[in-house]
């Protein structure tokens, strides 16, 4: 039993030793900067106007791009009960927003894919588990006039569409965008 102990620790300490000659003698290399998500598609001041909608928010009010002119706009496609990329979307969007100084910080318009799950409920629920802040607001509608409005772009403080994302996207990537379209 002894040569067993003796045996095994002998194991144990030339494993032990040749993992670290094998650290030391294996160069280092720097780990792979993370990958950087631009947008899809984007579009000088003025070259593509938003398309307009009409709808209403979460509480009934309307929301319209005309009203929202004057300030930058993101427009996203969410759905209220999904549980996999949208609330990872949702916190990257806010991530990158709370980057901007409070003055800069574009409205957030989230637009419905899932008319059913339209509830006040999974509104209030997503607003704390996705972590949306004050300036989020939900667009929502029939099938019919949500529809034409299933694009994603950012929306200056003209009314022009400025850019595409499609998530998956780096939160600073985006906060870039935005600061790049505040002073257009």
């Amino acid at each position: 039993m002894r040569w067993l102990v003796a045996v095994s620790v002998a194991v144990v300490a030339l494993g032990a030793a040749g993992l670290v000659h094998l650290a030391r003698s294996t160069p280092r290399t720097e780990p792979a900067p993370p990958p950087r998500f631009t947008a899809a598609a984007t579009w000088a001041a003025g070259a593509y106007r938003a398309p307009s909608f009409a709808l209403h928010d979460e509480k009934g009010a309307p929301v319209t791009l005309a009203a929202l002119r004057g300030r930058p706009v993101v427009v996203t496609f969410m759905d209220p009960v999904c549980k996999d990329l949208c609330p990872l979307e949702a916190r990257v969007l806010g991530a990158a927003i709370r980057k901007l100084p409070a003055d800069q910080r574009p409205v957030v318009v989230a637009v419905s894919v899932n008319p059913p799950a339209d509830t006040a409920a999974n509104f209030a629920r997503d607003s704390v588990r996705w972590q949306l802040g004050p300036q989020w607001r939900w667009a929502v509608g029939s099938r019919k006039q949500l529809a034409p409005v299933w694009r994603a772009y950012i929306v200056d403080k003209h009314g022009d569409a400025r850019a595409v994302y499609v998530y998956p996207f780096a939160a600073a990537d985006f906060a870039q965008s935005l600061r790049d379209t505040a002073g257009d």
